[in-house]
């Protein structure tokens, strides 16, 4: 089927294709250049955490009395906090999105895009009606990777007429697409790396000031009222050394394991792409006549 071919099905049919990417995929649907197959869109995320991050600690400080000492592990305890938690909120804010955008790239399985008789045969003429019903069920089967896999090996198929380069043209696909897994979470990484520390980084100053007030008691008045008040600024600085290793600790954790566990959907969706390509595609390839006879010879 010809660029022109497949422009005009297209047009014809996009609004009844059961895949509308645009519809569907999140980043996409709020008109924002979309992350590819489950890739986010950083910039985006960044933003929106952000915002989100200035709003907890704008609704914190306006919490009434009763409420606002509960705000203080926030609120009170040094700028690590603030980053702390921008942090943690981008990270749960990708997770969030991934996972949305996982469950977009999943529902191509639900569609067989070949015909359902066992007499059907793969063969490079037949291609392009393979072609017209992937186009036919998705409006843009570039976005989605089962999909792009399936048409990179056909258009290779088309092309040089050899469908025993089918398989390794999968596989190789395959391994491009697990490598791009990895590389999606190298940011968020970062951020499970960089919470800890500064927590840390939190604990230090909160140490440092709990030292530099005890030193400032030795130092001054030994009248009772002075030194409750020097007492209160030391507890003070040990509030701030392990409230914020607690937070920081915490928000990691719970990032790491949404991190795993979206991981491990990820490639449980790679190992069904590869399932569905082997039922789909290579248990219905057969060997041209010219390709038997090399089989043979070799």
């Amino acid at each position: 089927m010809s660029q022109d071919h497949i422009g005009h099905y297209l047009g014809e049919h996009e609004v009844s294709t059961p895949l509308n990417w645009h519809r569907l995929d999140p980043e996409r649907r709020w008109g924002l250049r979309a992350g590819r197959f489950t890739r986010v869109n950083m910039l985006f995320s960044g933003i929106l955490a952000a915002l989100l991050t200035a709003a907890l600690f704008g609704g914190l400080m306006l919490l009434p009395q009763p409420w606002a000492s509960h705000a203080d592990i926030l609120l009170h305890r040094g700028p690590t906090q603030h980053a702390t938690m921008f942090f943690s909120i981008w990270s749960l804010i990708f997770i969030a999105i991934k996972w949305r955008k996982l469950n977009v790239q999943r529902k191509a399985l639900q569609y067989a895009i070949t015909p359902d008789s066992p007499d059907f045969t793969l063969t490079p003429s037949t291609a392009d009606d393979v072609v017209s019903r992937i186009y036919a069920t998705a409006d843009e089967p570039q976005a989605f990777l089962l999909y792009h896999r399936i048409l990179l090996a056909l258009s290779n198929l088309r092309n040089l007429g050899r469908v025993g380069d089918v398989d390794d043209i999968l596989r190789s696909i395959a391994e491009q697409d697990e490598a791009s897994l990895e590389t999606s979470y190298s940011l968020v990484q970062g951020f499970v790396w960089a919470i800890p520390v500064l927590g840390f980084i939190g604990t230090v100053l909160g140490l440092s000031q709990s030292i530099g007030a005890f030193s400032h008691l030795l130092a001054g008045s030994s009248d009772m009222s002075g030194l409750t008040d020097g007492l209160r600024e030391v507890t003070a600085g040990l509030g701030t050394a392990f409230d914020t290793t607690l937070v920081a600790l915490v928000a990691a954790l719970i990032i790491q394991i949404g991190i795993t566990s979206l991981r491990k959907s990820e490639y449980e969706f790679l190992e069904s792409c590869a399932e569905y390509c082997s039922r789909y595609i290579i248990n219905r390839l057969r060997l041209t006549v010219g390709e038997l006879r090399e089989t043979t010879n070799a």
